[in-house]
């Protein structure tokens, strides 16, 4: 059993996954310091507030922060720009990169090639 998790483990898609997972949380934390430090002021500006995370409204005893939610709502936008971008450019690059062909053909159609020439050379004499 541990020699089929060595062998689950080190399978490429789990380690792309890992490396994947990693990276994306890092990237969500450079998307809400984004968020928070640059675009929120931003729009505070225009709001008159600069920090958008402390809006709420109360009723009752019930408080809604839909600060935060505006900063969340932001956040996946930025988020789901930045994915779109990077799945359009790589779309890309794989449609763009020429299919390599082989410079010189393979041993059996060389044989073949010298089978032919030598037959054309035994029919002319």
């Amino acid at each position: 059993m541990i020699e089929e998790f060595k062998q689950f483990i080190a399978r490429g898609n789990v380690i792309d996954l890992a490396v994947g997972v990693i990276i994306g949380s890092a990237f969500t934390g450079i998307v809400k310091s984004l968020t928070n430090n640059l675009i929120n002021p931003l729009i505070g500006i225009f709001l008159g507030r600069i920090d958008l995370s402390n809006l709420k409204v109360t009723i009752g005893e019930a408080t809604f922060k839909y600060g935060a939610f505006l900063n969340s709502i932001i956040n996946f936008f930025i988020i789901a720009l930045v994915v779109f971008l990077l799945v359009k450019v790589i779309n890309k690059v794989v449609k763009t990169a020429p299919e390599e062909t082989p410079d010189e053909p393979d041993l059996s159609e060389q044989y073949l090639s010298e089978i032919r020439d030598l037959m054309k050379e035994q029919v002319k004499k």
